[in-house]
């Protein structure tokens, strides 16, 4: 069965071209924070922000899940930008993990 985004397109496209496409824009990486219990909040929070560039509110957010769940999904996106995040949180030694999938 055809999503209608596939029956949009030509049928010239082959499904092999259709899954490259699609799997170039999804976000198949993700950057995990883990706790450590060594780094104070407003420490990864300030970190948070430098690496992902997001609110304050946001880095609050993920750092108290990191906190009560021990461990939070930072971020998402290609392999080079999560290597990227990934090594901007590691520069005060946090923990962190790609994954991807």
């Amino acid at each position: 069965m055809l999503s209608p985004w596939q029956a949009s397109h030509s049928e010239e496209q082959t499904e092999a071209g259709t899954r490259e496409t699609l799997s170039d824009t999804l976000d198949a990486y993700r950057v995990v924070l883990y706790n450590d219990e060594v780094h104070t909040f407003d420490e990864v929070i300030l970190q948070i922000i430098k690496a992902i560039q997001c609110t304050r509110s946001k880095a609050e957010k993920h750092t108290w899940e990191v906190h009560t769940k021990g461990l939070s999904i930072i971020y998402a996106g290609t392999l080079p930008a999560c290597l990227k995040v990934s090594a901007i949180l590691e520069e005060i030694d946090l923990k962190t993990e790609i994954q991807t999938g």
